[in-house]
């Protein structure tokens, strides 16, 4: 059985790795790949509020697990992003935006952060993902790799890629569910791994292992300067070729279908 790992020892790592005291930290974790904690995610969650401070604010997303039903932000679950996400939304003073594509957020911060953002670009300029950019906070992944890192999706909104996927969330309205289809800029995402040796070779990443998780730390502003300067000479850099999967078949479809 695995011994586990005291608060004190993953606030100094969290320390050292450079996040920032007063700042605002945007993360993605995978639990079960951090370690035991006598506390279990809400240690994890006290140890990233401990080394932001009263004046920093912690944000995490909260989508919606299913398209198919209403979001409520005070009962719908977010399991699929990770046991540490789907604590984060419940606890005392957070706050979550009105979306099915939700963060949650604690701090001073939380309430700017979780104002209403729009259905139909989930991580443009105007969502959670944009303001911690605009905030210049910093992305922590811990646990998981930039296959999670919805910063990548900002920058290539800002980066005005074309392609596109059909999806849909459903909505509430006048007592009524009501489906809504827009078009999102998505992928299969495995390709965001080329992330990591654009911002090694910049020096814009720190990397260490707590636990048995790998940590990357990179600010906002640094992830999508690096990821839209590429994405201007080359859109198509995340898009696997066609017939990898079906996810970036559809995609690289969809610029057929878009004005150059």
């Amino acid at each position: 059985m695995s011994t586990p790992t005291p608060l004190a020892p993953l606030v100094d790592f969290l320390r050292e790795l450079g996040v920032r005291e007063g700042g605002v930290l945007l993360v993605h974790t995978a639990f079960s790949k951090l370690g035991p904690l006598a506390g279990g995610p809400a240690e994890l969650i006290e140890a990233l509020q401990s080394v932001l401070g009263a004046d920093g604010t912690l944000v995490m997303p909260s989508l919606s697990d299913d398209d198919d039903q209403p979001f409520d932000p005070r009962r719908t679950p977010c399991r699929a992003l990770g046991v540490v996400a789907d604590t984060f939304w419940r606890l005392p003073g957070v706050l979550r935006s009105d979306s099915p594509h939700a963060f949650a957020a604690r701090g001073p911060a939380a309430r700017e952060l979780t104002a209403p953002h729009p259905l139909d670009l989930p991580h443009g300029a105007d969502s959670p993902v944009g303001r911690v950019h605009a905030r210049d906070g910093q992305v922590l992944l811990l646990g998981v790799g930039h296959d999670a890192n919805t910063t990548l999706h900002l920058a290539e909104a800002l980066a005005g890629v074309r392609y596109r996927l059909e999806r849909h969330v459903t909505v509430r309205e006048a007592g009524r569910a009501r489906r809504l289809p827009y078009l999102e800029i998505d992928h299969c995402c495995e390709r965001f791994a080329l992330v990591d040796a654009w911002l090694d070779a910049a020096g814009l990443q720190s990397c260490g292992r707590v636990g048995r998780a790998e940590a990357r730390l990179a600010s906002a502003r640094a992830i999508v300067d690096v990821v839209t300067a590429r994405l201007r000479t080359d859109e198509t850099l995340f898009l696997h070729p066609f017939g990898h999967d079906a996810e970036c078949d559809a995609a690289r479809r969809s610029l057929a279908q878009s004005p150059a």
